[in-house]
């Protein structure tokens, strides 16, 4: 194991297996947006062919992205269900004209076992499941961890309660980081019971994803707990609609909450931070790893 580098804290592996991509973890990763859909909440529609795309990708790589991720379903609240087909229509030319160009890792952001085999076949490393295999019973996709497990592929288990229509209903909990850690054990335990090893497997809280302004906050403050988990953090809070009513800011206005959103998961523990603004994010985050490495280094300067 290579030595950790500044802003390195003790976690449950200090590599991570994305489809014979091997990421180190020593210190904290940034995972750049590739949005493919005409509808996200941020940046739909920005990027409607394969090459625009692959031109977005080289500039996310340049301004120090570890890891892409593209998605080509919009998952924010309200956001209807497209078919596979579509799904396949807008991601894969896209896929694969970002993966001629970058040598970085490539996430697929999808929960259909068909789409990720495709996906597979055009390059990606990873795949990224906000229905964390259907373990809340809307998604049933254990279908998805056996393509993960066959591909040799990372898979990203994110908590979302109900479906992107109908999350934001009702964002009561009696008792919400307990239950997102359960939901989350839960479907690690389904991933490697479908063969998928330890080592390519990541949990996400699911920021945004049916939960209050409130309950986002607490689960940044409290990111820790999942670290009973075993697996590396994956936290997006980029952007989201939490940090827009806190600020009262449009969502072409939310780089500082963004940054603040972060650092804050950084300082707690997490391992990757999916970011629009990847360039200032990188900043931000190197910043944040070394005050936690000099935190755990004690205070004999």
């Amino acid at each position: 194991m290579s030595r950790a580098e500044p802003g390195s804290r003790p976690g449950p592996s200090l590599k991570l297996d994305l489809g014979g991509r091997e990421l180190d973890l020593g210190r904290p990763l940034v995972m750049g947006i590739l949005n493919l859909t005409p509808d996200s909440f941020s940046d739909g529609g920005l990027l409607p062919t394969p090459a625009a795309a692959r031109e977005r990708a080289l500039a996310l790589a340049a301004e120090g992205a570890d890891l892409l991720d593209l998605g080509a379903v919009s998952t924010r609240p309200g956001a209807p269900q497209v078919s596979p087909d579509e799904e396949m229509r807008r991601l894969l030319p896209a896929l694969t004209a970002v993966r001629a160009a970058v040598d970085l890792p490539l996430s697929v952001d999808t929960y259909r076992a068909e789409v990720a085999a495709a996906a597979a076949d055009s390059g990606a490393n990873c795949l990224n499941d906000v229905t964390a295999l259907g373990a809340s019973g809307e998604h049933p996709s254990d279908a998805l961890a056996r393509v993960a497990a066959a591909r040799g592929l990372g898979l990203v288990l994110m908590h979302m309660r109900g479906t992107p229509e109908t999350m934001q209903l009702d964002t009561r909990y009696a008792d919400l980081v307990g239950e997102v850690r359960a939901h989350l054990a839960l479907a690690v335990g389904r991933a490697v019971h479908a063969g998928v090893p330890r080592a390519r497997i990541l949990v996400d809280p699911g920021i945004g994803f049916g939960k209050s302004v409130e309950g986002n906050l607490l689960l940044l403050a409290r990111l820790g707990e999942l670290a009973a988990l075993g697996q590396p953090i994956l936290v997006g809070a980029s952007r989201k609609s939490f940090i827009g009513r806190l600020l009262d800011l449009d969502v072409h206005d939310r780089l500082e909450g963004s940054l603040a959103a972060a650092v804050a998961a950084v300082l707690a523990g997490a391992h990757v931070i999916r970011a629009h603004d990847v360039r200032a994010t990188v900043r931000a985050v190197r910043i944040a790893a070394a005050v936690r490495a000099a935190a755990a280094a004690g205070s004999g300067v």
